[in-house]
């Protein structure tokens, strides 16, 4: 059997839930590194502060993927998981902004990554649970399009609280600036109302449906749950999931680099200072925020662009060309000296980081027995994960030790490590556009018969 294609609203609402999760990922990503820097963290402990974030993803996706793979009930397979990620979050939201000090800040980064995680998961299987391999490219890019939109308003929410509202985006030392608060606020409440969306409007196939489509045995299937089996799936991890752990470590490992550093190199660089508190560093801050809505922006015009020419270059093609204009984007940051010049740059991130949202999730669920889809898409988090602890355990280090302090050659190093995940493109098999390829080559030996 195979699945019926659905319409794009039904990918729209099956998606929707995205714009609220992106949106309180799109806060932490723009905001915590100045909210530790508010309560004191000085520059070599904020990637050991940001650490708690993977390590977070690490333990909660996979055991979100196992579980909802074996979770029926009335809401579904998927849908309970995220509406118990978002009321957390939401929580979360709420509490992060008011934290009195360092040690409460880094904990409740902790608490709000993992419930993010447990919201993140099962989207991601639900995507490739519910769609034939030929739609699922165009729906990890309606996907993309919801992170780009809820990053784009949640990155630029406090610039837009001051200059278009008049809240205040300073604060007495150690405080947090009102403008970043009521963002939070605002942020905890967009994201249980999405999630909320696509609970009430998205329906899921039952595992003995799941089971049809893919051609198993449901028997076979409970059979083979448990602790042994999932170690047993871990260890057969499809080849074209091997390739692409590689491309996902050096491009993640970029990212991390970009999310924790790019405030304070553009603060130091381009508006020559370190004093939180001072009006030019918020000034400076609200800008980082500008330029992570300009690429989360781009990304999600982007989104839309990607499908179309994954038809004709590949989807291999279409993300090493992204992944180098990101590159280069990251490499280029260090000789801009205008800030409005920096969302250049972000245009190329954009690219880049749309692709990442999208391609290795499309290519990969060709890949997946739909029985497992959960916990491969928990375990693909592991490469994720793993590249952002290995940034926040030497990136500290280097830029202390070997690069003076100076956070924008942090930067440079995340441009070259995407490079090289560019280059790694080119070794991955895309499992669909292999069979595809075979079809089209038997139709025409066919027809020349």
């Amino acid at each position: 059997m195979k699945k019926p294609r659905l319409s794009f609203w039904q990918i729209w609402n099956m998606s929707f839930g995205f714009l609220g999760i992106q949106f309180g990922f799109g806060l932490q990503n723009a905001n915590v590194s100045r909210i530790f820097e508010t309560l004191g963290a000085s520059i070599d402990q904020i990637p050991i502060l940001w650490i708690a974030a993977p390590l977070t993803g690490l333990l909660v996706q996979p055991i979100i993927g196992y579980f909802s793979d074996r979770t029926w009930c009335g809401l579904g397979r998927r849908r309970p998981y995220f509406l118990a990620g978002a009321i957390l979050s939401s929580l979360a939201l709420f509490v992060m902004p008011n934290s009195p000090a360092l040690w409460v800040a880094a904990g409740m980064l902790w608490i709000l990554d993992a419930s993010i995680n447990v919201s993140m998961e099962p989207f991601r299987a639900l995507v490739a649970d519910n769609l034939p391999s030929e739609q699922r490219t165009g729906g990890f890019a309606v996907q993309t399009f919801f992170i780009g939109v809820g990053s784009v308003v949640a990155s630029a929410m406090p610039y837009l609280l001051t200059n278009v509202f008049g809240i205040a985006n300073t604060a007495p030392e150690g405080m947090i600036p009102p403008s970043v608060k009521y963002s939070f606020y605002a942020g905890g409440l967009v994201f249980l109302l999405a999630i909320l969306w696509t609970v009430w409007r998205t329906r899921e196939y039952s595992p003995a449906q799941l089971a049809q489509f893919d051609g198993a045995d449901v028997a076979q299937e409970e059979e083979s749950s448990g602790v042994k089996a999932a170690l047993g799936d871990l260890l057969r991890m499809p080849a074209t999931m091997r390739q692409l752990a590689l491309v996902q470590f050096f491009s993640w490992f970029a990212l991390f680099a970009m999310w924790i550093y790019t405030t304070s190199a553009v603060t130091s660089h381009l508006y020559g200072t370190t004093d939180s508190s001072s009006a030019l560093y918020n000034q400076g801050a609200d800008w980082v925020g500008i330029c992570f809505a300009t690429y989360n922006g781009v990304s999600a015009l982007a989104a839309f662009v990607l499908p179309w020419l994954a038809q004709r270059i590949g989807r291999k093609g279409v993300h090493a060309v992204c992944l180098v204009l990101g590159g280069i984007s990251l490499l280029g940051m260090s000789w801009v000296k205008d800030p409005q010049f920096l969302l250049v740059n972000m245009m190329g991130v954009g690219f880049a980081w749309a692709s990442i949202l999208c391609m290795p999730y499309a290519i990969l669920a060709g890949s997946l027995p739909a029985r497992r889809m959960g916990f491969y898409m928990g375990v693909f988090n592991f490469f994720i994960v793993l590249p952002q602890v290995l940034a926040a355990g030497i990136l500290g280090y280097f830029t202390k030790t070997f690069f003076g302090g100076d956070a924008m050659l942090a930067l440079a190093l995340g441009g070259g490590s995407m490079l090289l995940a560019a280059l790694l493109t080119l070794w991955v098999k895309d499992v669909d556009e292999t069979l595809s390829q075979a079809q089209d080559d038997r139709q025409a030996v066919a027809a020349t018969a």
